[in-house]
């Protein structure tokens, strides 16, 4: 049975049981395992994981763990160059592309407001939830440890925080995505693109009232929604300005 010297790091802490957290444990494996199994028996989805460290060389997740093996599990690195290190996380998309569960629909839209491509069927089960997010290259996001720790999920976070306010500053911060952001492209509905709506387009969808007070209409692409600047915008585009100014400060601080 191997005994096993185990340390994680910073965010990674949030997944373990509290008596683990922010200290060195000793730990006994049931035979053989890879670093993997092990990382994740203790609550920590393989997702979450950027580096691995094995009696100080970096090791990829089949690593088959021995006796006496000391290791340094760290989270993702964003801005840290690690050179010839071996990094376990996939390198972040050029184009950022999602897929959220059942339980982060509100967080779905917020992306989406902020021009972010978020799938989310909240028919599907676990299966095809990882199935999507593997084969179109999708980071999955969802609450649920067991699913990020599917072989198949290579890209995905667990939003720590359960608000979707807070959970959109969460991945926005997450993936360093303020930068990419284009507000009001996306359909908070559907998720399809907006494009600029022919006049009489609109007219046949919306009141009448709302058509002579609008100059500008934009429709989604994918189910036909028409949006335009009414009291809504203004709510949006709060929200918007309020999550760029907060996290602009964080960078300043």
């Amino acid at each position: 049975m191997p005994r096993l010297s185990l340390r994680f790091y910073q965010e990674l802490n949030d997944f373990l049981s509290q008596p683990l957290r922010g200290r060195r444990f000793d730990h006994a494996v049931a035979g053989r395992a890879s670093v993997k199994d092990v990382v994740e028996a203790l609550g920590v989805p393989h997702t979450e994981v950027d580096l691995i460290l094995v009696n100080g060389d970096s090791v990829d997740f089949g690593y088959q763990v021995r006796d006496g093996d000391d290791i340094s599990v760290y989270p993702i690195f964003e801005t840290l160059d690690v050179g010839p290190l071996v990094r376990l996380r996939p390198r972040p998309l050029r184009e950022p592309r999602f897929i959220a569960d059942v339980h982060l629909g509100r967080l779905a839209a917020y992306l989406r407001l902020f021009g972010f491509d978020c799938l989310f069927e909240p028919a599907w089960g676990d299966a095809q939830l990882a199935a999507a997010a593997a084969e179109e290259g999708r980071t999955l996001l969802t609450r649920d440890r067991g699913l990020l720790k599917r072989r198949i999920v290579t890209r995905g976070y667990c939003p720590r925080d359960s608000h979707p306010r807070r959970q959109l500053v969460e991945v926005l911060r997450r993936f360093e995505l303020i930068g990419l952001a284009r507000p009001f492209t996306r359909c908070m509905r559907c998720n399809g693109s907006l494009a600029p709506a022919a006049d009489e387009d609109v007219r046949r969808q919306v009141p009448a009232a709302v058509a002579a007070s609008n100059p500008e209409f934009s429709s989604c692409t994918g189910c036909g929604r028409v949006y335009w600047k009414g009291s809504h915008y203004d709510r949006m585009l709060a929200l918007v300005e309020h999550v760029r100014r907060f996290l602009s400060n964080e960078e300043g601080s």
